[in-house]
């Protein structure tokens, strides 16, 4: 049940989230309050957000295409500009195919897909990530698939840890990998820096390292006309496409205003 406090009590917390920062003290308060159990553990959350915690960390969740995805300390954030990606991605889908989301994190692109309704019926999802407390999140996140036989969670770089009887046969490949340039990491809100993993974020000289590994192993995944999807940032378009064509793939570029991102589509030729 969501705590009520007085309105002495919002105030005052309202307040203290306002002095912390936090742009959007009022919903961050009721969200806060509705997560409490009671008056310690509202103090206990606030304390934690106002020390400079992401909120979604601090709730636990953070939403993502209407869904609420698990998070816990150490795990990467999902972004509502990646839910551009996930709703590019989920009209590829065919019934019955494929679907691998490498970088999948806490899971949130590949609930998203197997969230898209008929598109997505009877689809095969496979997700993978590095860091381990990612793992941890994304199983929690895809337990029911999992249970049915319809979801996999692996741990490893990219698709190392993939089934080799994928190989040909994945219609639909996603990957948030980090872009941000090394140089640029510094850069970040202290909420990105301080409390989600480097892995995560730091995507090496142009921020482009971990997208042409993506790109130059997606064809080897791929079915014939099978497309691999990866968000970028605007200024990175021209590098992320001649990456895409290196490795022999179809390319075009989507932009979104309404999520104030970009996604690389590349597909394989149909045979």
């Amino acid at each position: 049940m969501a705590l009520e406090p007085d309105e002495s009590e919002l105030a005052a917390l309202v307040g203290a989230l306002r002095a912390a920062g936090c742009v959007f003290a009022e919903e961050e308060a009721a969200l806060l309050c509705a997560e409490a159990a009671d008056a310690a553990g509202l103090a206990g959350l606030t304390s934690r957000r106002v020390a400079g915690e992401p909120l979604e960390l601090v709730l636990g969740w953070a939403g993502f295409c209407g869904l609420r995805i698990a998070v816990e300390p150490g795990v990467f954030v999902p972004r509502r500009r990646t839910e551009f990606l996930a709703r590019t991605a989920a009209p590829l889908l065919a019934p019955g195919g494929v679907a691998v989301d490498l970088c999948c994190g806490a899971g949130a692109v590949g609930a998203a897909l197997l969230a898209t309704g008929a598109p997505a019926a009877g689809i095969e999802l496979h997700a993978a990530d590095l860091d381990p407390v990612a793992v941890r999140c994304a199983r929690h996140n895809l337990a029911g698939a999992i249970r049915q036989g319809t979801a996999f969670v692996y741990e490893g770089d990219l698709d190392m840890p993939l089934p080799a009887r994928l190989a040909g046969r994945v219609g639909v490949l996603t990957a948030n990998v980090p872009y941000v340039p090394s140089s640029e990491v510094p850069l970040l809100p202290a909420e990105a820096r301080e409390f989600e993993p480097l892995t995560a974020l730091d995507g090496g000289a142009d921020g482009l390292d971990v997208l042409r590994r993506v790109a130059g192993r997606a064809p080897h995944w791929l079915r014939p006309g099978g497309s691999v999807l990866i968000e970028i940032s605007e200024r990175q378009q021209e590098a992320a496409f001649a990456a895409f064509l290196a490795a022999g793939l179809e390319a075009r570029v989507l932009k979104s205003d309404d999520y104030d991102t970009s996604v690389m589509v590349g597909r394989t030729a149909e045979r």
